[in-house]
């Protein structure tokens, strides 16, 4: 199985970067195939929980290739890793079968929370150079990922999105109208509205308890008086 996905890796970079010449060439010459390899090697051990092999095998391939993929995350086959270079794939990350992954990508987990924490991209999805996309959701089938785009929210199937933090500007190959992206942005600003409301109303609970805890002391105060 292990064998079969390498192939599949390598085919995927004969079909689609225009540079490779021949399966050899890139077996032998291509870091992004050769973090793959690594890291699949290295995700049996996972698996079978021999976690210090698995681990140690991710820091030698790490090494060698500067790209970094912790050995816990699932890949899917048919990957291409373009160029590669600071490449972060976090533990719990999922990457589906023919994505599309270059230079300087993280796919990385916000807090310090155990369990899943790290995104999971659908199958064909593309991440241009330089693009973070943080948080455990899911990133639909088909989507593409702008260079330096930084996505914090799921995005739907066949969703091109661009821009810091990253939102969708075309959905099925159809431009998204500012109209929709002004009422997302009207959304969100209500959201924060309503969640900042809920904080007040639940410190004025807690004042109006204590206001009236201190006035029944006084009464009884004065009535003992």
């Amino acid at each position: 199985m292990i064998f079969k996905d390498i192939w599949k890796d390598i085919k995927a970079v004969q079909e689609r970067d225009p540079a490779a010449r021949n399966a050899l060439e890139v077996l032998l010459l291509y870091q992004g195939v050769h973090a793959l390899i690594w890291h699949r090697i290295a995700h049996w051990f996972y698996k079978h929980k021999m976690f210090f092999i698995a681990r140690l095998i991710s820091q030698i391939a790490r090494f060698f290739t500067l790209i970094e993929i912790h050995p816990g995350a699932e890949l899917g086959h048919g990957i291409l890793i373009d160029h590669g270079a600071g490449v972060v794939i976090g533990e719990t990350a999922v990457v589906g079968d023919n994505c599309t992954i270059f230079q300087g990508v993280t796919l990385g987990g916000v807090g310090t929370q155990k369990g899943k924490r790290h995104p999971t991209l659908g199958k064909n999805v593309t991440v241009g150079a330089g693009a973070k996309i943080l948080g455990s959701f899911e990133v639909g089938d088909n989507c593409k990922i702008a260079a330096n785009a930084v996505l914090l929210k799921p995005l739907d199937n066949n969703v091109t999105a661009v821009g810091i933090p990253a939102r969708p500007v075309k959905k099925d190959g159809v431009r998204i109208s500012k109209v929709t992206h002004r009422e997302d942005a009207a959304k969100e600003e209500v959201e924060i509205l309503l969640k900042r409301i809920e904080v007040l109303e639940r410190k004025i609970a807690k004042l109006e308890k204590r206001l009236a805890e201190r006035t029944e002391h006084h009464a009884g105060t004065h009535k003992r008086d």
